[in-house]
């Protein structure tokens, strides 16, 4: 489809009608015919290789003329630290070679992007290698997870003694925090942004405020509200309830972020069709934020499984498997790591790594659980989802086919192939369901 503003032009030579380019809009055919090769948006050309090759290579000669031959420097941390300044200057040099000055720094930004990620990336697959190659001398041993410490001494080797009630003090305490945490942070998110008000803002200060809150204040004000004035005891549950207080506040505050994403134009949608507040925030906020707010699970478990010092003032050490959180001590992973490694026998400090790879593992496992139930993002279904809205449809077209509520022209009996069903539709149809 063309749509002309320009003036015609008759070629004297060959009586053609042309119209010329200016003020003309060409609108190309949807037919699926190829217009011409894919760009590659995110390749590199061979000038760029070029310049990130060269750079590097200069910057490691610099730093090696500077540390072996020139200045009497020593140490990696500071040749690594003058390699990569180097590089920065000599790939601003070449790149200016071609760039004006705004190509110049968006090149280097993002050199120094992409240089925090890989250092990030890297210190993560170090912590994680470091863990797992320490922790090899105990994780093959099948008794170090059936078998608990009772029958084990700080000189006994390997093959006897176990984690497996530091494994059970976990779960049970994550699982009685997890239980308080996510309901009670949700509701409280959905409270911030689908009531407001005074006491809104209010509720916010104080979310944020406890984020930065000390573990070892969190421990302590567990243990001088539940165990000196209640229980009287160290207990799973004491500890449970100090890492509530710990992950409350990340739950809150992640989810508050996460539902202020949710387009207003879905609530005000969602309103015009004659739906209440409270079906609203259940049929239409919550699933759309449903990825997110699985994620700000994550965040807070992962706070809460890793704390130390709360759980070491109110869970108590034991070598014992205690299945009862509400009686007598009950320890944990990070707990059993500290109790580990502060032993100076090499066989305690092996278990200490062990029970430190384990506590990754873990971590690990719970993160995608969690991303399985978080799903997708909004409107892209599963396989089964989508065989299911499917069905859902056909369901719908012979009840209304009964009731002769089809669209004029089309029977029940027409052979003419009916319309499939948009994603929108799809979607739309799940979300109902």
């Amino acid at each position: 489809m063309t749509i002309t503003h320009a003036p015609t032009i008759t070629h004297a030579a060959t009586g053609t009608h042309t119209t010329t380019g200016i003020g003309t809009t060409t609108i190309p055919a949807s037919d699926g015919t190829p217009i011409g090769p894919r760009r590659r948006v995110r390749g590199a050309r061979l000038d760029d290789r070029f310049n990130v090759v060269g750079a590097a290579a200069a910057g490691i000669a610099v730093a090696v003329l500077l540390f072996g031959w020139v200045t009497p420097l020593s140490g990696g941390v500071g040749w690594a630290l003058v390699a990569f300044l180097a590089f920065l200057g000599f790939y601003a040099l070449l790149v200016s070679f071609n760039s004006d000055a705004q190509e110049v720094k968006d090149r280097v930004m993002a050199v120094l992007l992409s240089s925090a990620g890989v250092l990030l990336f890297g210190a993560l697959v170090f912590v994680v290698a470091f863990t797992l190659v320490r922790g090899q001398e105990a994780l093959p041993h099948l008794n170090f997870f059936t078998q608990s410490m009772e029958l084990a001494g700080p000189l006994d080797g390997l093959d006897m003694g176990g984690i497996v009630h530091a494994i059970l003090g976990t779960l049970m305490q994550i699982s009685m925090a997890l239980a308080i945490t996510i309901p009670l942070g949700i509701t409280t998110a959905l409270f911030l942004n689908e009531v407001g008000g005074r006491f809104a803002r209010f509720v916010r200060t104080i979310s944020d405020a406890m984020t930065a809150l000390p573990s070892i204040v969190a421990g302590l004000f567990v243990y001088s509200a539940i165990i000196v004035l209640i229980t009287h005891q160290r207990s799973g549950f004491a500890a449970a309830m100090a890492i509530t207080v710990m992950m409350l506040p990340i739950v809150i505050r992640a989810s508050d972020i996460v539902l202020r994403l949710v387009a207003g134009n879905l609530r005000e949608a969602a309103y015009a069709l004659g739906s209440t507040r409270w079906a609203t925030i259940w049929y239409v906020v919550l699933p759309t934020a449903r990825p997110g707010l699985a994620t700000a699970v994550i965040l807070g478990t992962a706070r809460g499984i890793g704390e130390t010092s709360p759980v070491l003032l109110t869970s108590g050490v034991t070598a014992v498997t205690n299945l009862n959180p509400f009686a007598g001590p009950m320890i944990s992973l990070p707990l059993q790591v500290f109790d580990f490694v502060k032993s100076p026998e090499p066989t305690m400090i092996a278990r200490g790594f062990g029970t430190a790879a384990v506590l990754i593992l873990l971590v690990l496992t719970l993160f995608a659980i969690a991303r399985l139930i978080g799903g997708s993002g909004p409107g892209q279904l599963s396989r089964r989802r989508q065989l299911r809205v499917v069905a859902a449809s056909e369901r719908d077209l012979q009840r209304m086919s009964a009731r002769g509520d089809l669209i004029p022209g089309i029977t029940d009996t027409d052979s003419r192939p009916r319309p499939t069903s948009s994603p929108t539709d799809l979607t739309t149809k799940e979300t109902s369901s």
